[in-house]
């Protein structure tokens, strides 16, 4: 006769039960927590069945968005070395301090005056890293990464208690389509920079550098992470009952779809595009890299 440790399953278990998932006993621990180790879950001792190194992926994010989250906080503060005719840091444009490098026809619009003593780049960064951090795949990047939450699918997280999106500070991520109104003048005024770039450190016209070419990867990275964003396509066809009677936003919504799909790819791409142009820039202004020239 089988006994319940030869078939697998408690022999003091529910009937009920799926194998190797005993009940808790009545007013135990287990009785008092809460998620996925409450009473009424399976009572599953591991904290995960994968044999796969599912720690991997949050890790490597984690990782990554550490160090732009270093390199930027750097850059952003060191107040130097962020304009190099005809090339400007993206993380400084506009610039909008009284205390901002002469731009010949640059992003210089000094409408902070002598008062403000800080970085001109903590005056305009708010706005494209406030888009960032909203953002739907940015949110599960360092949900996972940083705070373990959940930290891979079919892994249980540490936390006693979910709240998700609804209270404080958390309940601010719904702001991110504001945040989205806020970016797209900001990448067109990278696009101004970008064609700027196309001039000699002698403001001449008709010359093509590396920092050029830099600049163009960037920028055209940054239009396509800002467009497949979820809150554009929302914008471009959400709410309408019948996309035959808007052909046009149905066309545009379509073309937002195929960016949406690749919105993890572009997170990445443009995120490590920008923070190239600047280091370009860095190198260039601070004399330790001369800009090659094309023509």
């Amino acid at each position: 006769m089988a006994t319940g440790t030869e078939t697998g399953t408690d022999s003091g278990s529910d009937p009920g039960s799926a194998p190797g998932t005993k009940p808790p006993p009545p007013g135990g621990a287990a009785t008092r927590t809460a998620g996925v180790h409450h009473a009424s879950r399976a009572a599953i001792a591991a904290r995960h069945l994968r044999t796969d190194r599912w720690w991997l992926a949050p890790a490597v994010t984690a990782g990554g968005l550490l160090a732009f989250i270093v390199y930027s906080t750097w850059r952003a503060f060191s107040n130097a070395d962020y304009y190099a005719a005809p090339y400007v840091s993206p993380f400084y444009s506009p610039c909008l301090a009284d205390s901002c490098a002469p731009m010949r026809h640059g992003p210089n619009w000094d409408l902070f005056g002598s008062w403000w003593g800080l970085s001109p780049a903590l005056l305009i960064l708010i706005f494209p890293l406030g888009f960032r951090l909203t953002c739907y795949y940015y949110r599960k990047a360092y949900y996972r990464g940083f705070w373990a939450s959940p930290p891979a699918c079919a892994v249980a997280e540490p936390h006693t208690a979910y709240s998700g999106e609804t209270r404080f500070p958390l309940i601010m991520q719904n702001i991110h389509r504001y945040f989205f109104y806020a970016a797209v003048p900001v990448a067109g005024i990278l696009t101004y920079d970008t064609v700027l770039s196309f001039r000699d450190e002698h403001y001449a016209w008709g010359h093509m550098g590396l920092g050029s070419l830099i600049f163009v990867v960037n920028i055209a990275l940054i239009w396509a992470y800002t467009l497949s964003c979820h809150s554009c396509r929302h914008i471009i066809g959400g709410r309408l009952r019948h996309f035959s009677k808007h052909p046009v936003r149905y066309r545009l919504w379509g073309w937002v779809g195929r960016l949406n799909a690749r919105h993890m790819l572009l997170a990445w791409a443009s995120l490590i595009s920008v923070a190239l142009a600047d280091f370009y820039v860095y190198l260039v202004a601070s004399g330790a890299f001369d800009d090659p020239r094309f023509f």
